[in-house]
């Protein structure tokens, strides 16, 4: 979770190139705790039983329904060095319609979308009956507070245009 350690394009006058305000460097503090928080939770999800693939769909789920190109680009990386395949990346917006993913991803993914759009009241109640039936309470719980960090992470990123630059090739 989190903006990774790439840092931000500014201009000779210190400001960003793209005119907005990078609130991550303006405010470090408030983002310190931010990185923080996300710290917590991944020892959280680690402890509740949640893989490393897991985090990072749920992860690059939530940047997808935001629309977080700096986000996507950091955890779709992440994947991949995690083991992740292309063939599911690739097809991750549409996991209902694909037999690729397990019930507990599907549980997840599930519950991350409940997460970031909670005013649907009634997917709400559906993510959370199907969690019930594939994840425990502290999976749950993990899975709540994977998915409200990057939510925290992709509006910092998306209000400050935080750009995605060339990067190596996954290894």
């Amino acid at each position: 979770m989190g903006l990774g350690k790439e840092r931000t394009v500014s201009d000779t006058a210190g400001a960003p190139a793209n005119g907005r305000v990078y609130v991550d460097k303006q405010s470090p503090k408030a983002y310190h705790a931010l990185v923080q928080t996300a710290d917590a939770v991944r020892a959280t999800a680690a402890e509740a039983g949640l893989d490393r693939l897991l985090v990072e769909l749920v992860n690059l789920r939530v940047s997808q329904i935001n629309g977080c190109a700096y986000c996507l680009d950091v955890h779709t990386r992440a994947a991949l060095r995690a083991g992740e395949t292309t063939r599911r990346l690739g097809v991750l917006a549409a996991w209902r319609d694909t037999g690729l993913f397990t019930a507990r991803e599907r549980a997840a993914l599930a519950l991350a979308e409940a997460t970031t759009a909670p005013a649907d009241a009634l997917a709400q109640e559906r993510a959370y009956e199907a969690a019930r039936g594939s994840l425990t309470d502290d999976e749950i719980s993990a899975v709540v507070w994977v998915a409200i960090t990057i939510n925290a992470f992709n509006r910092v990123s998306i209000l400050s245009k935080h750009p995605v630059r060339e990067a190596a090739p996954v290894r």
